[in-house]
């Protein structure tokens, strides 16, 4: 895995991760990376410094890939997103016609989730629906 930094038209920045380089290319070109903040697809690699480290600090990350706190948070994301799935109602592909009719009170106010096409999203944000992503993670720790 290879973690970009990346940035949007409008000056966002974001970190995402890709299986590889050609991976990140191949989803830009068919419009599946999107700026989580505005909904933008005009995503970009931003620039990066290199990691340089030494063989001793090869071999401590090797044994160490996590610090405490970012696998506790990540252990708190996990939880998070599971009680989301487990409490929300999974619309499918109907998610930015449904989160429209809650936000407008056409229909019941109950938690959501579902699949939104990155022109859809950027037109929710704009009408104020509140919505956010959720990040599909690995079940196993890395």
């Amino acid at each position: 895995m290879i973690r970009f930094n990346l940035v949007c038209d409008a000056h966002h920045h974001f970190e995402a991760w890709f299986s590889s380089s050609s991976d990140f290319d191949e989803q830009s070109e068919r419009g599946l990376v999107c700026c989580p903040h505005c909904g933008s697809e005009n995503v970009s690699k931003a620039l990066m410094t290199p990691s340089v480290s030494t063989a001793r600090e090869k071999e401590t990350s090797t044994r160490l890939a996590m610090n405490k706190a970012q696998s506790a948070a990540l252990d708190q994301l996990r939880k998070a997103v599971k009680t989301i799935r487990e409490t929300s109602e999974d619309v499918g592909e109907r998610f930015p016609e449904e989160a429209r009719k809650i936000h407008y009170g056409e229909s019941e106010e109950r938690g959501i989730i579902g699949q939104a096409r990155p022109d859809e999203v950027k037109s929710l944000v704009e009408e104020g629906v509140s919505i956010a992503p959720l990040p599909d993670l690995p079940e196993e720790k890395n």
